[in-house]
């Protein structure tokens, strides 16, 4: 029973990281549940929580929604949840980890620590934040516009993990529990969205950003250090 309370608590804050964060949030439960359940049970029980928190936070950002914007980025969405759950339940991206992760670090400078706008235009199929701000997409029309984008993704990854047999019962329940936790944020995270202005918000973001590409880089030292093992 503690381990549910703590991923309901840890669902809690890290949904409203990730409203404020413009996403992300979902990185603060991964030590818990690889902590609880092990390595492998991270990406089934995150997709879980967050269709569930989704779900709630559809309703309540429904009418920030860019849905020309979430038209473009739905079908790539749908097949890249399938396809990244496959590699998932077979292969090992750390690679794909540690590029990200420094794409992500050098957004603070792409965007001067959030004072600029933007730092090439962009139209349409935003799927990384720091495409949503170069479409002058920020705060609500975030957050409504990516959880719009998300949750058919997070649907498809669910059908993958299930078929492949990573998702099992216990995994499921470890899920739901997040998932609940998160679901009752929304409404307090969107409150506090409101009152934030643009600059600070893009601030967060980007700094969230950059944080979050450290850790996908810190999380992958050891294949670093295979390939530079003079630095140790």
């Amino acid at each position: 029973m503690m381990d549910y309370l703590l991923l309901a608590a840890s669902g809690f804050i890290a949904w409203i990281v990730s409203t404020i964060g413009g996403g992300g949030g979902a990185m603060l439960l991964v030590p818990l549940i690889g902590f609880i359940a092990g390595a492998q049970a991270v990406a089934p029980v995150v997709a879980v929580a967050t269709l569930i928190a989704g779900g709630g936070r559809i309703l309540i950002f429904f009418g920030d929604i860019e849905w020309r914007v979430a038209a473009w980025g739905l079908p790539g969405a749908a097949l890249g949840g399938v396809l990244g759950a496959a590699a998932f339940s077979n292969t090992s991206a750390e690679w794909l980890q540690i590029v990200v992760g420094l794409f992500l670090i050098s957004t603070i400078f792409q965007y001067g620590f959030g004072r600029r706008e933007r730092t090439f235009a962009v139209a349409t199929w935003p799927i990384l934040n720091t495409l949503y701000l170069n479409a002058g997409i920020t705060k609500e029309k975030m957050v409504g516009t990516k959880t719009a984008i998300s949750l058919p993704m997070h649907l498809a990854k669910l059908g993958t993990y299930t078929a492949l047999g990573a998702l099992t019962g216990k995994l499921l329940l470890f899920g739901i529990a997040a998932g609940l936790g998160a679901l009752l944020s929304n409404w307090l995270a969107k409150r506090v969205l409101t009152n934030m202005s643009e600059l600070n918000f893009r601030a967060i973001v980007v700094g969230f950003m950059a944080l979050s590409g450290a850790v996908m880089i810190w999380e992958q030292r050891e294949t670093l250090l295979r390939i530079f093992p003079g630095s140790t």
